[in-house]
């Protein structure tokens, strides 16, 4: 332990994650870990360690770190020793001695006596609550492991207690005054724990059988209780045999268990400390343990010990009954909370089924249902360290490091359900419940706020209730706009500081007194009301706001509006919901230009409470009373009546996706009728009671399998309101089909009819947002066939299917939560409310947007229908190897042919070709590999010998005639690839004197390519030969393309002269900007022309989000600078092209609003002059040879005018006066906001660069007094370095005409602007100082 205790405290903490108090630590002189082994939880909290789970860590792993610490050097060591029985029918020998006297505590400096440990051993590693003291002479049980915990904080008023129990003598030493050593700081008890019911009842406990779960179990295990009192003991079998087993006996603060050796992780049985009434002395060193159902009599080795155990039973039992008194919640036969479930199952080793039941974190093992319901049983499992696993049909696996638990269950049914219980178990046990005790702190919050059960562990952070397990359930339903549902012990990263303060302060009291202020008693719903119940609630409660106390202003928008806003300034948070859930807008206008929403007052305000609110709430709906619909169903028109009947193959239910392949031994064949708008299924078609049903209007979704995808041929998947699914199954594919369309016909909605008509893969009904209506999100009924997702919304025009494989964008946002979709014309948002059968959907879109297989239409596909694969590998050849010499014609590296275009075939969506990171050749040998491997081929198998024989005419119009005929027989997809690809190839023989490729060249490489043919004849080669030579006059390529194409040819001739000369150019590129904030799901790829102004760039990424901008809305594209904590609008005018070449790794663009722009407009209208003069706080920095040499700030002088900014050291007194610095205003580069660990003197600061004629880079650092002065010198910044045009007087012009680009520029190719700097910087090769000369020459 040395090496251990000299560990700084400060690298113990940060292991433990709780880094944040190692200052209060090193304050207390606690520097190493071993200056904290005194440390108790009292202690802890006089440090400032408020959290108790934080004080558990930090206890826990001060006790694992000092549990092998010897004793100290002066202490004597009392030797191990075996329990040795008195001489009876049965007895184990033991050659362990008795020490004659008790070791005695070592001094102290200042001579108080150390608290000493008692015998049984060297360490210890659970530590006892106060035993009270014992006369030194004494003979006490040297089978007892414990150890006193006097001098502990907690346990002062104990110590009492036990006083005045115990023997008076005047050699019993006075408890400590000082904290205790470390190796007897005590095991903390865990949270409070549900008990299961206590009673009596008899278990044989006769020898060792194979039945006993002690057999072969060695190890220590680590109980969550610590264990108060243990040793060994002789005990009396039930029969009231003569003959004692030998038992090992442990007692903690709720259980006294018994096992056949210390060794044993699990007991042979428990008694709840709840059900003891009376603990009785009978004489011969035995005492009687008396339950108001059974009595266990035990023997102890001496008069001293059995008394000890007499007493420590006593004080235990005692304080449990005081709990239990001052909680008025007895837990005393009867279940303080019922089991999560319950029943009969077989263990491996046990003749009889076992009673068991999971309740909480734990599970527990009882011989039969009266044992059960008395609360006596034979051991419980721990499930912080289990794991199940399914293993047959029937059985399943409950695995801990000590034990392999067998179970089977009846049913395949019962044992998806028991599994299920016990992984939520799991769940709860890994959990951390800091949370929800400081949520339980207020009364209110106790109780769940829609049904009144009792420990509510899930919560809704925006409508700020706590509910328990079953209504969240149903709360997921309402979908994310109605309520966000989370946990309290498991999403642990939502819960900050102001959240938790949140539901103080609103909480279940609060909501209620607005959600349910006219519940009528006849609708109100209890702990054991059903799942339509809750759910029939819930709708009206929080979705309709039936039962809601309605705000004076009800219906008054603009006084709801103007009342919020002032609602937001002070801390009435009831006000704020009243208001908002009556039709207040989150983000309405405030009329205050400086605080235009809501969250702008209350972030003014100083009001954390009131954003936290708002923020949850930013999405949320307001909720609608749905006149003349049913509260159950989606929509209001009677369904169809479809009648169908057969046998099916089905499995049990599933509250989670369809993972592994279901083997038909899995399947049970029932008798299936679908009627009235029930699906019912039978043991067999003679039976008249149905083993179960599905209500059509609970179905959402309905799904087909692949065939052969499980042990039947042909499976079909349903998914219900209620997060379960169900799989059927047929042989026949007919037969499945046609209960398909019988079961969509019954739960479709009729405005949706037409999507029965699909081969459909998915259909159902789903929440989206999309179109110009992004506020709220609607209904609507969705079908996925083949590649093309159809779309249809009851009252509206039919829209045009997606056709996921010319997405642009196909990604997930929030936590899982929101599929986009993004096509050229419209954007998609589909919401995932339940989480089953939107996790269907992401898969199976996903699937469907990829490549399916071989062939050109398989592919995924540009708009002109090129495949993005091929697409991908021109652009980047056009950017990158026109000049390579033999482009096409040399190979690349196989193994990297063979992963690129593996992954292009997988998702060329998400694949940036990237120079330096992949070679010409490479791309070139993987575009004609791709041609050469395709399905069908390029031309056809039909159409390809008459593409052969056309080379044989011999006259050249007959001859193009004939191959544009042709050309019109290829279906859109080829025809479209093919034009692609002569348009590079030609453009490629245009640089044969470089790259040596002319157009036979060209043809040779490409003809048996694209022919798939061996290449012995030059007939495949004559065809590329003459596509390429006539591509004008066979491809009908008119003029204005004609001059797009020659433009561009030219641009890129120019570009590589000016490479060749060290001063290329550059054209387009793409690069990843963002929207607000840097987020994966904030990110767009961006094409960025030379010419592309800032203000192009916005309003583009502004409209691919459909973001309108209103007046007064001042959206800007920002440079963000990590790596210095700072950011730059750009002007509107100016070209982003430079800037991303200068863009370093730790940059990056982002778009949006500028908050300070009309403040500075204002201040730019209403000043005198064009200078700016005033006092700042100046720092230097400079870089000489790599080393930072920097100063602190300082006070200076500065004068701004539209030519220069000067620098003087105190105030300018006379216009003679010279500067200390002169800056030229043109070299400056201004940036909003000072890196932190500069610590500068305010936190309105700029960051400036400025680089000289030399190209000498130099950064300095400027700090205001106030934030109006901030504004006030970054206007006259921008106001001179622009020639005094802040913003665009007229922006419509822009964004008419920024559609229109340059027709010189054309389709110029693209390469990714991605990964670290030099490739970047290689990307764009020696970008000259004006990138625009290659446009004033074109």
């Amino acid at each position: 332990m040395e090496e251990g205790g000299s560990l700084p405290v400060a690298t113990w903490l940060a292991a433990l994650h709780l880094d944040q108090y190692v200052e209060s630590f090193q304050q207390s002189e606690l520097w190493t870990v071993w200056d904290c082994r005194a440390l108790t939880d009292e202690a802890l909290t006089h440090l400032g360690v408020v959290l108790p789970g934080h004080r558990r860590r930090i206890l826990l792993g001060l006790q694992k770190a000092f549990a092998e610490v010897t004793l100290p050097a002066r202490t004597p060591q009392p030797p191990p020793r075996k329990p040795v029985p008195m001489k009876r029918h049965i007895f184990r020998l033991s050659t362990a001695t008795v020490p004659e006297q008790p070791p005695r505590c070592p001094e102290v400096s200042g001579g108080s006596p150390l608290l000493e440990p008692e015998s049984g051993g060297g360490s210890f590693p659970q530590l006892p609550p106060p035993i009270p003291p014992r006369p030194p002479g004494s003979v006490r049980g040297a089978n007892s492991q414990r150890l006193h915990r006097r001098c502990l904080g907690e346990g002062h008023g104990e110590a009492k207690a036990w006083g005045g129990m115990g023997r008076a003598s005047p050699a019993v030493p006075p408890p400590c005054p000082h904290p205790p050593l470390l190796w007897e700081l005590p095991a903390l008890n865990p949270l409070p724990r549900p008990l299961i019911p206590s009673g009596g009842s008899s278990w044989s406990d006769t020898g060792s059988s194979p039945g006993t779960l002690g057999d072969s179990m060695e190890g220590t295990a680590a109980p969550l209780s610590p264990t108060i009192k243990a040793g060994w003991l002789d005990k009396n079998p039930p029969q009231g045999s003569y003959i004692y087993q030998k038992r090992w006996v442990k007692l903690d603060s709720d259980y006294l268990r018994y096992f056949d050796s210390e060794k044993d992780t699990y007991s042979k049985r428990f008694i709840p400390v709840s059900s003891i009434s009376r603990i009785a002395s009978i004489g011969d060193q035995k005492f009687e343990v008396i339950t108001n159902n059974r009595n266990f009599v035990f023997r102890a080795e001496s008069d001293a010990d059995r008394n000890e155990w007499i007493r420590t039973l006593q004080q235990i039992a005692e304080e449990r009954r005081s709990k239990e008194r001052l909680s008025m919640s007895p837990t005393a036969n009867g279940a303080a909370d019922p089991a999560d479930k319950s029943g009969f199952l077989e263990l491996r080793g046990f003749k009889h089924k076992l009673f068991v039941a999971v309740a909480g974190d734990k599970v527990f093992l009882y011989k039969n249902a009266e044992d059960y319901r008395l609360g006596i049983g034979i051991t419980y499992i721990e499930m912080n360290v289990g794991n199940v696993k399914e293993v047959d049909r029937r059985g399943f696996d409950l695995t801990t490091p000590y034990r392999i638990f067998s179970f089977s269950a009846d049913s395949e049914q019962e044992k998806e359900e028991w599994v299920e219980a016990m992984q939520q178990c799991i769940a709860e046990a890994l959990s951390n419940s800091e949370v929800a005790e400081r949520i339980w702190a207020v009364e209110s919050n106790r109780f769940c706020a829609d049904c009144g059960s009792p420990k509510p562990d899930w919560a809704s952070i925006n409508l700020c209730v706590v509910i328990c397990k079953r209504c969240a359930g149903e709360h997921r339903g309402l979908g994310p706009g109605i309520t966000k549902v989370r946990s309290l012990k498991m999403d642990r990263k939502v819960w900050t500081e102001e959240l938790i303060q949140l539901f103080h302060h609103i909480g279940n009291a609060v909501a209620n007194r607005f959600w349910a202020a006219n519940v009528p008693p006849s609708e109100a719903i209890a702990p054991p009301s059903s799942s339509q119940e809750r759910r029939r609630f819930l709708i009206a409660k929080y979705r309709e706001g039936k039962y809601r106390r309605y705000h004076p202003l009800f219906g008054n928008q603009e006084e709801l509006d103007r009342a919020l806003c002032a609602a937001v300034t002070t801390s009435d948070l009831a006000e704020t919901q009243a208001l908002l859930f009556c039709g207040a807008a989150v983000t309405c206008a405030t009329g205050d230009p400086q605080c235009p929403t809501p969250l702008a007052l209350a972030e003014k305000s100083g009001q954390r409470l009131q954003m936290e609110f708002l923020l949850h709430n930013k999405t949320s709906e307001t909720p609608r009373l749905e006149l003349g619909g049913s509260e159950d169903k989606p929509y209001s028109v009677p369904l169809p009546s479809v009648t169908h009947n057969g046998f099916l193959y089905k499995t049990p239910s599933m509250a989670k996706p369809v993972g592994e392949r279901k083997g038909q031994e899995e399947f049970s064949r029932r008798w299936c009728t679908l009627q009235d708008g029930v699906l019912s299924y039978y043991e067999n078609d003679r039976n008249a009671v149905p083993n179960g049903e599905v209500k059509a209007e609970e179905i959402v979704c309905l799904a087909s399998n692949p065939p052969h995808a499980h042990g039947i041929e042909n499976t079909f998947e349903v998914y219900i309101e209620s997060e379960r699914l169900y799989l059927f199954g047929l042989e026949s594919p007919d037969a499945a089909r046609e209960w398909l369309k019988s079961i969509a016909k019954s739960f479709v909605h009729p405005c949706a009819e037409e999507l029965l008509a699909l081969d459909f893969q998915r259909i159902g009904r789903l929440h989206y947002k999309g179109g110009l209506n992004l506020e709220r999100a609607e209904e609507g009924w969705f079908a996925l066939a083949g590649s093309a997702l159809h779309v249809c919304v009851p009252g509206s025009e039919r829209q045009e299917p997606l056709q996921l494989r010319k997405l642009q964008e196909l990604s997930i946002q929030g936590d899982n939560e929101v599929l986009v979709l993004v096509e050229r014309r419209r954007t998609l948002y589909i919401q995932g409310e339940r989480k089953l059968d939107f996790l269907g959907w992401v898969q199976a879109i996903q699937k469907a947007a990829g490549s399916a297989g071989d062939t050109l239409s398989e592919q995924q596909l540009t708009e002109s229908d090129v495949p993005l694969l091929v697409d991908r590998c021109i652009d980047y050849i056009t950017q990158c190897g026109l000049t390579s010499e033999g482009i096409y014609r040399k190979s690349g590296q196989n193994s990297k042919t063979t992963s690129l275009l593996e992954m292009l075939r997988r998702d060329a969506r998400s694949v940036r070709l990237k120079e330096g990171e992949h070679q010409v050749d490479d791309v070139a040998n993987t575009l004609k590999r791709f041609f050469r491997d395709l399905g069908d081929g390029l031309f056809t198998g039909r159409w390809g010998p008459d593409w052969l024989w056309a080379t044989a005419l011999e006259d050249e119009e007959e001859k193009i005639g004939e191959y544009r005929r042709l050309l019109g027989t290829l279906p859109t997809v080829n025809r479209a690839t093919l034009k692609a690809l002569i348009n590079h190839l030609f453009r490629v023989q245009l640089f044969s004197g470089e790259n040596q490729m002319n157009t036979h060249n060209l043809a040779i490489v490409f003809g048996p390519t694209l022919f798939q043919t061996d290449g012995k004849d030059y007939k495949a080669g004559r065809v590329v030969e003459d596509l390429i030579s006539h591509y004008v006059k066979i491809f009908n390529v008119n003029d204005q393309e004609m001059k797009k194409q020659q433009d561009e040819i030219m641009a890129i001739m120019k570009m590589r002269e000016a490479a060749s000369s060290g001063t290329q150019q550059a054209g387009d590129f793409i690069c990843t900007v963002y929207l607000e904030e840097k987020k994966t799901e904030a990110e767009q790829h961006i094409k960025i022309p030379a010419t592309m102004t800032a203000e192009e760039l916005t309003f583009e990424i502004l409209d691919r989000r459909k973001i309108v901008m209103k007046e007064k809305d001042y959206w800007s594209c920002f440079e963000v600078n990590e790596r210095e904590e700072a950011e730059r609008p750009l002007h509107y005018s100016e070209k982003v092209l430079p800037i991303l070449h200068s863009l370093g790794t730790e940059s990056y663009l982002v778009v949006k609003k500028q908050m300070s722009m009309e403040n500075m407009l204002v201040y730019l209208a209403s000043r005198v002059g064009d200078c700016k003069h005033g006092m700042m706080k100046f720092r230097e920095e400079r870089n000489l040879l790599g080393l930072g040499l920097s100063t602190g700030f300082h006070d200076r002088y500065f004068i701004l005018n539209h030519t220069c900014l000067r620098l003087y050291k105190e105030v300018r007194v006379s216009p003679s006066h010279k500067p200390e610095k002169e800056w030229p205003v043109r070299n400056l580069k201004v940036y909003l906001g000072i890196k932190r660990k500069l610590r500068p003197p305010t936190c309105w600061g700029f960051t400036v660069f400025y680089e000289t004629e030399k190209h000498e880079k130099q950064q300095w650092y400027l700090c205001c007094d106030t934030q109006a002065d901030l504004r006030e010198w970054f206007a006259t910044f921008l106001h001179a370095q622009n020639g005094g045009a802040l913003w665009p007087s007229e922006t419509s012009k822009v964004r008419a005409s920024r559609w229109q680009q340059d027709s010189r520029l054309g389709n110029i190719s693209l390469i990714p602007l991605r990964g670290n700097e030099s490739e970047m910087r290689n990307s764009v090769a020696a970008f000259a100082t004006d990138p625009l000369t290659l446009l004033r020459n074109v």
